[in-house]
């Protein structure tokens, strides 16, 4: 198969929605990270995604649309909660993933099984003008080999699944950079399942009591039923062995520097660079979280691209707003790998 880079020309637009109403894949621009599309009301399209990624297929995905009315149009979901629309009104067009229960037309490829669906209204012009196109709603996870970090370019995808897959759209350096907060509408209490752009904070503005689930911070117990993308496994991972530091400051700078003769680099903020003796990849500074969220993937990429190997030493970030989702991310890399200093 050979991958197609498009444009966001209105034509290569036609182009991409022709391949996604005949059953393709194709890349496609979010404002959180670049997505792989498939058709989401037709299952074998939708199976073909998990053959490119190589992602397991009790790992649910997440439905695109282009209107809040498409819920209706296409018949998403069997019952539309009462804070659906006071989410929507509050954060769609957005990196807001609500969760609801389906209808029979959702594919179990699309929900892994379960009884629920993840709807999405991304605010990105590009997706928002391939979805109108395709006149379908698109199911699509992000456009990487499962497990390593999300693509946050057009060329990430290509370098990830060039030959995989029909086409890429390329739209440009996403805007958020992490993936989209995940929240369940199907429980009692509405709960927080993946952190992202729209903060815990924020929601609980608009809807008052909204719960955060223990695997946003925790490892899934084995068993455990996958209830949104990116619980379960391993994710974000670059080939090196990511390891996290629960520490302050100085703490850091004295256990990494510690190791400078040892096959190292540090993920650190632009204020530990120089006080850092090690290659460094830096993530922004150390309090703007929205920074560090957009430049994670595109750093944990770097350090593959450059064929580091070797332990790549991060600290642990804040739970504060957008570094909720920092921290949900890293932690994954790391594969809960953390060593407490303050214990030590």
């Amino acid at each position: 198969m050979k991958t197609l880079l498009l444009q966001n020309s209105s034509d290569d637009i036609n182009k991409a929605a022709d391949i996604l109403k005949n059953g393709g894949l194709v890349g496609i621009p979010t404002e959180t990270v670049y997505g792989l599309a498939a058709d989401a009301l037709n299952g074998k399209a939708v199976a073909k995604i998990f053959t490119a990624k190589g992602r397991p297929m009790d790992n649910p995905l997440i439905v695109h649309i282009s209107e809040f009315s498409d819920i209706e149009k296409y018949n998403l979901v069997s019952e539309l909660p009462k804070f659906a629309k006071k989410l929507a009104d509050n954060f769609w067009p957005g990196p807001l993933t609500i969760i609801m229960k389906k209808s029979e037309i959702i594919p179990d490829e699309v929900s892994a099984g379960l009884d629920t669906v993840a709807i999405r209204f991304p605010s990105h012009t590009v997706a928002r003008q391939i979805i109108r196109a395709s006149g379908t709603p698109l199911a699509a996870p992000s456009a990487n080999l499962s497990g390593s970090p999300s693509p946050t370019t057009a060329q990430h995808v290509i370098n990830d699944l060039d030959g995989k897959i029909d086409a890429v759209v390329d739209g440009g350096a996403c805007e958020v950079g992490l993936e989209s907060t995940v929240i369940t509408l199907a429980t009692d209490v509405p709960r927080v399942l993946r952190p992202g752009g729209v903060t815990l904070e924020q929601l609980r503005d608009v809807l008052g009591e909204v719960e955060l689930d223990d695997a946003v911070l925790n490892k899934l117990a084995d068993g455990a039923e996958v209830a949104s993308p990116g619980m379960k496994y391993k994710h974000y991972s670059p080939k090196a062995n990511v390891v996290l530091l629960k520490c302050g400051d100085s703490e850091y700078i004295n256990y990494v520097n510690n190791r400078k003769n040892e096959n190292i680099v540090a993920l650190c903020c632009d204020e530990d660079i120089p006080l850092l003796n090690v290659k460094t990849y830096s993530i922004g500074r150390r309090n703007d979280y929205a920074s560090q969220a957009n430049r994670l993937f595109d750093e944990l990429r770097k350090i593959d691209n450059d064929g580091f190997s070797g332990t790549v030493y991060s600290r642990l970030p804040s739970v504060n707003g957008v570094g909720l989702a920092v921290y949900n991310r890293l932690i994954r890399a790391a594969g809960f790998e953390v060593i407490d200093l303050e214990k030590n």
